[in-house]
């Protein structure tokens, strides 16, 4: 028997049971997915704001950003480095489709000045950071 080990496998003061940990995955530790995610979460209030003619907007909207989180996290789980820059390119692709999707808004004086700046403020700040992943990879070819 190893001096380290019971005849059970386990050392010595060490607990049977299973640590609990949070493991975050790739995707969680990348700051521009936590900035979309914080795009999100703004999207209610945005949302109680508009007429019930205008929801066709909002679900443009809503579409256009979860395509654009969905592919960035996909793009992060992917091991080439072709098929984490086609992700990205998708989701820099979605970021644009919620910027549209806001300028409309904005023409339309359905979205305030505030809300607008500062919502896109974060869209901008993701889109240069996932184009950047983007850039990076492709320097690695």
């Amino acid at each position: 028997m190893r001096p380290h080990a019971s005849r059970s496998g386990w050392r010595h003061g060490a607990s049977k049971q299973p640590r609990k940990e949070l493991i975050l995955m790739n995707h969680h530790r990348l700051k521009c997915y936590c900035i979309l995610l914080d795009v999100a979460k703004k999207l209610p209030t945005l949302v109680q704001s508009l007429p019930r003619g205008e929801a066709y907007l909002i679900d443009q909207l809503k579409r256009a950003l979860s395509s654009a989180i969905l592919n960035l996290s996909e793009g992060n789980g992917r091991i080439y480095y072709k098929e984490r820059r086609r992700f990205f390119n998708i989701s820099t692709a979605s970021i644009a489709e919620c910027m549209s999707c806001l300028d409309i808004l904005l023409s339309y004086n359905l979205i305030s000045d505030s809300l607008y700046s500062e919502i896109c403020s974060d869209l901008k700040m993701s889109y240069a950071m996932i184009r950047k992943l983007s850039l990076v990879l492709g320097s690695r070819f």
